[in-house]
């Protein structure tokens, strides 16, 4: 398969993940700003969480200069002139899927499409004839349409493999910046032994439902969600599909399933990250510090994407 063609799928399918992750996020963050604030503020903190995680905090303030919460939601939902705006995301995403139109199947290419041409109409319409708790349902439908026309009529082929390997790459990223912005949002109640207070359950229950794991946890766990118990899901378990170490070991087969030599370096380094979440116990993590371990991680996992772009990426 041509450089060029790899990378255009393995974009298409980032894209397409980012935007899905980035309405989980919005959905969450705008759920959490609605509640009681208990003298925190009032809730703009958690409406200017996805601009931190993403980056564009300083872009938003550079155009708005304030915090202000209909703004904000224009500028993460449908700014076209924002890059990390879910409109930008789904049109990257559709140009992409363009340029190899002949490499993907009716069913993919029909539902990108037509997912880019809705936006369009939500965009010229605006977010709030639509409604942000819809929008961001409509965005994670959209996604999961497009990834179970995939899944179901693309051969098990190259171009499967390079899409599927966006997708989790993509995702490991968010699951790991999500936990970590969470974290931090509590603070001191992150490592409280208080795990009854009501703004550590809804913040980790947040998470959870944002990461589609409350059913998950409340199956394995079946107590109140704690900094331990959550980040263990979270980060470990290889059994929760959104969870660090599904994502990880996913990558890891994938990229032994690619011909070639060109990808050694790639193949080493997603071997080594799966093994070190697959013999690392949650206790060794939170000794060392969640917050350390994950932004020691968060690096690891950019690391890999070069290492995926040059290895297969890169025009040689």
């Amino acid at each position: 398969m041509l450089s060029r063609t790899a990378s255009d799928l393995y974009w298409m399918s980032r894209y397409l993940e980012r935007a899905e992750n980035l309405a989980r996020m919005l959905e969450v963050s705008y759920s959490l700003s609605l509640m009681p604030q208990d003298g925190r503020g009032d809730g703009l903190e958690e409406m200017a969480m996805p601009l931190l995680i993403t980056g564009t905090l300083d872009d938003y303030l550079e155009r708005h200069g304030k915090l202000h919460a209909e703004r904000l939601l224009h500028f993460f939902a449908l700014d076209a002139s924002n890059p990390a705006s879910l409109y930008s995301c789904l049109g990257a995403a559709r140009a992409c899927a363009h340029a190899v139109r002949g490499r993907i199947t009716a069913d993919m290419w029909e539902n990108i499409n037509a997912t880019w041409l809705e936006i369009r109409g939500i965009a010229e319409q605006g977010l709030g004839r639509y409604g942000l708790s819809r929008f961001c349902e409509w965005i994670k439908e959209r996604s999961h349409l497009f990834r179970g026309a995939t899944y179901g009529t693309i051969m098990r082929n190259d171009a499967f493999r390079f899409i599927r390997l966006g997708t989790f790459i993509e995702r490991a990223d968010n699951t790991l910046r999500l936990v970590d912005a969470r974290y931090e949002m509590l603070g001191d109640e992150a490592e409280s032994v208080d795990e009854d207070s009501a703004r550590s359950y809804y913040q980790w229950s947040a998470l959870l439902r944002a990461l589609s794991s409350f059913e998950a946890y409340t199956e394995i766990y079946r107590d109140a969600p704690s900094a331990h118990n959550v980040a263990e899901l979270l980060l470990l378990r290889a059994d929760v599909p959104r969870s660090l170490r599904a994502c990880t070991e996913e990558i890891d087969q994938i990229l032994a399933s690619l011909p070639g030599l060109n990808g050694r370096p790639a193949q080493r380094l997603a071997a080594e990250l799966d093994a070190r979440l697959r013999y690392t116990g949650i206790a060794e993590i939170l000794d060392e510090g969640l917050h350390t371990w994950l932004t020691d991680f968060i690096p690891l996992v950019a690391q890999l994407g070069n290492a995926i772009h040059s290895s297969y990426l890169e025009a040689v």
